[in-house]
């Protein structure tokens, strides 16, 4: 793996997160909005107004996440910070609900919920790398509980769908599945 040096997405890395995003903003124009936003308010909002919701948040502090560079070009990002922050993350209906519904308000319960990587980028390994980052960031910021809930299995290792990450990244990284709420989307969890 090429020398991957990881920082939070401060404002002034707006630019670099917005090089990595690309013109249409990463997944299908998401911006890494799909779980800070709820489903009905997010279908009514185009590319730019996600993307404005993001360079809110991003200007708004604390760090959402954190950039992976090779040198000075921006090649990975992760999303990770509080669940409270992620209400699509903590709905009823999906897979990625919290075990006790008080995680969903407890500052302290953290979520890597998206990794992002360009085509070329995918493949690296820096996945790895971007997940034992979140792990120190959260730590480092007061978290006591991270959880993921990560993809199984994918037809390809390089597949969009691996947004949310990899079970076996997460496996690697000292996390145990704690609920399966469907086939091929364990909740992973890491006592901090």
């Amino acid at each position: 793996m090429e020398n991957l040096r990881v920082q939070p997405l401060t404002w002034d890395r707006w630019d670099d997160f917005e090089v990595l995003f690309g013109p249409t903003g990463a997944c299908y124009g998401c911006w890494c909005t799909h779980f800070r936003i709820p489903t009905s308010q997010r279908k009514t909002m185009d590319g730019d107004a996600k993307k404005r919701f993001i360079q809110d948040r991003v200007a708004a502090g604390p760090p959402p996440g954190l950039l992976g560079y090779v040198d000075e070009r921006p090649v990975a990002w992760v999303q990770v910070g509080p669940r409270l922050e992620l209400p699509q993350w903590n709905s009823p209906k999906t897979v990625s609900r919290p075990l006790d519904p008080a995680d969903a308000e407890d500052s302290s319960v953290w979520a890597v919920s998206c990794f992002f990587m360009n085509s070329r980028d995918r493949g690296k390994g820096y996945s790895h790398r971007m997940l034992s980052e979140a792990i120190n960031f959260a730590k480092a910021s007061g978290a006591r509980l991270l959880e993921g809930c990560p993809i199984e299995r994918t037809k390809q290792s390089k597949s969009v769908g691996l947004y949310v990450g990899s079970q076996r990244i997460f496996e690697a990284a000292g996390f145990s599945e704690v609920a399966k709420r469907k086939d091929g989307r364990p909740l992973m969890r890491l006592v901090l």
